[in-house]
């Protein structure tokens, strides 16, 4: 890897200069949708945020709401003002959670990135596990059941996924917490943690899981029927040892790369799966700030989303070009 990285350290600076230069345009351009967007939803903000006195709210107070809130001007002077007070750390202020959006995410992010690592985690582990167990013995009992369980799992929309997980473990056999990260009325442990995280980090796993072992899969089929392994079944070499230094890496570029693209799906997906287990990541405060058209901290989500993607993406295609030296990655 060492040898590897030195042979490469030019593309992967060339690589990352290019991903960093685009990155603040990305995010830009994300939060300016984001923006105008909300400035053509049914939703009202004035509403969400009087609640049940907006009826009977005379044209005062309303203005003085809409001021307060940043809705009296047009959405690109709301943009630009909430990229300035964000480029001086503040992010603007949430009126759903009466705080600051830098406290909101502080205070959830880090729960929504301990699921998406340990769901990803998870998924890989199982893709490659399985992959290699099915394809070393093509067309075998092992071989068809698992990808016809990666097929039906693929079928299956991950909120049916997490409500039949939350009926079974939960209602039926009760053996595992289905709700939050921590028991009610008791401080957060690393233990607690844990056991509320098995179900949601299980679902978000399995949702991911069957486009990568069919990859998998295939690129352990197409590296078995290689000539460098056939020759190296020839000199006698041991079936592990052909596995680990002949079909392993050159099976793992195919998963990297779907790993990357398939980013996206990850964060949408541990969203759904935050909403279901009533996880306290950033799912609830998106829906809150959909609803309630909480532009600031809507606006904070989808710029973290988009940074998360590109970061992810870049790491992705970096862990590509060290696994694979005949890649090259021109954006």
């Amino acid at each position: 890897m060492t040898s590897q990285l030195r042979e490469r350290r030019s593309d992967l600076l060339a690589l990352t200069a290019r991903r960093a230069a685009i990155a603040p345009l990305i995010v830009v351009a994300v939060t300016a949708a984001a923006f105008a967007l909300a400035a053509v939803s049914p939703l009202d903000p004035l509403a969400a945020y009087l609640g049940d006195s907006y009826q009977f709210a005379g044209d005062h107070t309303r203005a003085a709401a809409a001021q307060a809130l940043g809705v009296d001007a047009p959405w690109w002077q709301a943009w630009w003002h909430w990229i300035v007070s964000t480029a001086g750390g503040g992010a603007g202020f949430s009126h759903t959670y009466r705080q600051p959006v830098v406290a909101v995410l502080a205070e959830r992010l880090p729960w929504t990135l301990l699921l998406s690592g340990v769901g990803l985690a998870l998924a890989l582990l199982i893709a490659v596990a399985g992959g290699l167990v099915a394809a070393l013995r093509p067309g075998g009992v092992v071989d068809r059941a698992v990808a016809g369980l990666a097929v039906l799992a693929s079928t299956v929309p991950t909120f049916v996924l997490a409500l039949a997980v939350v009926a079974v473990f939960a209602v039926t056999w009760q053996v595992l917490p289905v709700s939050g990260a921590w028991a009610p009325g008791q401080a957060p442990t690393a233990a607690s943690t844990a056991t509320h995280l098995v179900l949601p980090a299980m679902v978000l796993a399995v949702s991911q899981v069957p486009w990568m072992l069919l990859t998998t899969r295939q690129a352990v089929l197409e590296a078995v029927e290689s000539p460098p392994v056939r020759h190296a079944h020839a000199r006698g070499l041991s079936r592990w040892r052909v596995l680990a230094g002949h079909i392993g890496p050159v099976s793992w570029t195919p998963l990297i790369a779907l790993a990357g693209a398939r980013l996206p799906e990850v964060i949408v997906g541990a969203l759904v799966v935050e909403e279901v287990f009533a996880w306290p990541g950033l799912a609830a405060a998106t829906v809150d700030a959909a609803l309630g058209a909480d532009l600031p901290l809507l606006a904070a989500v989808t710029a973290l989303s988009a940074a998360a993607i590109i970061a992810g993406t870049w790491a992705a295609d970096c862990a590509l070009m060290l696994a694979d030296p005949r890649v090259r990655v021109d954006a």
